[in-house]
């Protein structure tokens, strides 16, 4: 994952204050499967666990997420980068967790080429002030502007 793109909070107004959270979400965890044999092309399944939140800015019952996979030579040039909608519904709850599945073919120059040799990104399609949030440091859980019980008193 692409840390300025794993995490994903919309904010009103552009501060980052709670009451302005709207959309939220979060890469959680990804496993993926490589395998390639002889001169085949590499094939990598992939299953994605987003956690997505609606805070007090959020309108909808709904959201269309959009994030991108990418696969980069090993800490070079971007070779491929694909966009993908994830349509989340909450059905009234506050969070969701929706794991994706994904297969990436990844071409061989030859037989001899590695799997090693590439890099596979995970990331939200994030705005600039996004990024500059995530990395800022600051964040949010996905269930930021949720109500949160009151601590019981003593």
């Amino acid at each position: 994952m692409l840390y300025d793109a794993a995490r994903y909070v919309e904010l009103e107004g552009g501060r980052a204050a709670i009451a302005n959270v709207g959309y939220t979400g979060e890469i959680e965890g990804v496993s993926a499967d490589c395998e390639y044999r002889e001169a085949d092309p590499i094939r990598l399944d992939m299953d994605i666990l987003f956690q997505l939140g609606r805070g007090a800015q959020a309108t909808e019952d709904q959201k269309t997420y959009r994030y991108w996979v990418a696969v980069t030579e090993r800490n070079s040039a971007v070779l491929a980068k694909e966009y993908f909608d994830l349509p989340v519904k909450f059905d009234g709850s506050r969070t969701a967790s929706v794991h994706e599945q994904r297969t990436i073919i990844i071409p061989r120059a030859e037989a001899t080429t590695s799997g090693g040799n590439f890099e596979v990104l995970i990331g939200f399609d994030v705005t600039p002030e996004m990024a500059e949030f995530n990395r800022s440091g600051s964040r949010f859980r996905v269930n930021a502007g949720a109500a949160q019980a009151s601590a019981p008193s003593q």
